[in-house]
């Protein structure tokens, strides 16, 4: 495979639809209608216009979907959905949500971010938090009160831990709660500049990663001190785990990097592309799935050598391997949302899209 860039476009609603700077594509509030249009809908998801966020899946066989319009939940591996925020009478009311993070030290406590959709939303802008994995919503935090904010990410010291990426802040950007989002205080001064997301270590309490355009950083304390880690050049889009001891791999401009030692250092393994975004099982720590813009990619080796799921011909947005088992992977696309399955067994896709 021949380097390639596409991870750019292929992320760039990913990025764009994170926060602020998605002023075009997802933060409609310039030209928002003052009331919710009723189009026709394609599937269960809605209409051909909506678009998926973020994706997340569970050893218990639940998913939970971000979406521009709506915010659903399936408690059956995504044999039947539900919506259960973002829409009519519902928490985050003409909201869309994006940025879902779980905890690794409590699956059933989730937190979302959400954006304006219309110029006059029911919902309240700001941070949510989940504390039965997704199936109801409660506030944690407005907008008002802190600011923008770009992406949440779940710490490792309690579930009630969560830290948020401030969109303009510069070096003291990044905030941190201890109370389940409700306080937030800032860390120490941040030595990379626009963030791309943050990665708690699993089972490593106070031990972060840091990720942007400047490569990695690390903190052994909470994110009070910081350290650029050696062996990454370039942007990092991307970093994932199979959960604590793992090999923590990293996707960017260098291509697939690896820490042997709890992200300390990298070192490359892969030079011939870059994917923008990656997602490794518990069960297998060599296997890893890695998504551009219209491709998945699957390796087995570690990040070594890579072959190439069957195309779907789709706007992909999220790959999330399947918790319980190496061989299937789960994938959100967009225009309109759809949801799929894969099963290396069968070497074929399933739609998981529910009908209208």
């Amino acid at each position: 495979m021949k380097k390639s860039y596409l991870f750019r476009w292929s992320g760039l609603c990913g990025l764009i639809c994170c926060a602020l700077l998605f002023l075009s594509a997802c933060d409609s509030s310039a030209n928002a209608p003052d009331a919710t249009p009723t189009p026709e809908r394609v599937n269960g998801f809605g209409t051909a216009a909506n678009h998926s966020h973020a994706l997340l899946a569970f050893s218990s066989g639940s998913l939970v979907l971000a979406t521009h319009f709506g915010l659903f939940h399936s408690t059956n591996e995504g044999k039947s959905w539900q919506m259960v925020a973002a829409g009519p009478h519902q928490p985050m009311e003409d909201l869309m949500t994006f940025s879902l993070t779980a905890s690794t030290l409590n699956p059933q406590r989730i937190y979302v971010l959400t954006q304006r959709v219309y110029n006059n939303p029911k919902g309240t802008l700001g941070l949510y938090t989940s504390t039965d994995q997704g199936q109801s919503w409660r506030l944690a935090l407005t907008t008002s009160e802190l600011g923008d904010m770009y992406f949440a990410a779940a710490g490792n010291e309690s579930p009630d831990e969560v830290y948020v990426y401030l969109t303009h802040r510069g070096p003291d950007a990044l905030k941190v709660s201890k109370d389940g989002g409700q306080h937030f205080s800032t860390v120490g001064t941040l030595p990379l500049g626009n963030l791309q997301g943050l990665y708690a270590l699993p089972g490593a309490p106070g031990q972060l990663l840091i990720y942007g355009n400047d490569g990695i950083a690390r903190s052994s304390d909470g994110g009070q001190h910081w350290e650029t880690v050696a062996g990454v050049s370039g942007a990092v889009f991307s970093v994932a785990s199979a959960g604590p001891g793992q090999p923590i791999y990293a996707s960017g401009d260098a291509g697939i990097t690896r820490s042997t030692d709890g992200g300390k250092t990298f070192n490359q393994v892969y030079s011939q592309s870059s994917y923008n975004s990656l997602s490794v099982p518990a069960t297998q720590p060599q296997t890893i799935y890695g998504k551009l813009g219209s491709g998945v990619y699957r390796s087995t080796d570690g990040g070594q050598s890579w072959q190439p799921l069957p195309q779907l011909k789709k706007s992909l947005e999220s790959v999330v391997a399947d918790p319980g088992n190496a061989d299937q992977v789960y994938l959100a696309a967009n225009y309109p949302t759809e949801v799929y399955h894969y099963n290396a067994q069968s070497s074929a896709w399933t739609s998981l899209t529910p009908k209208p």
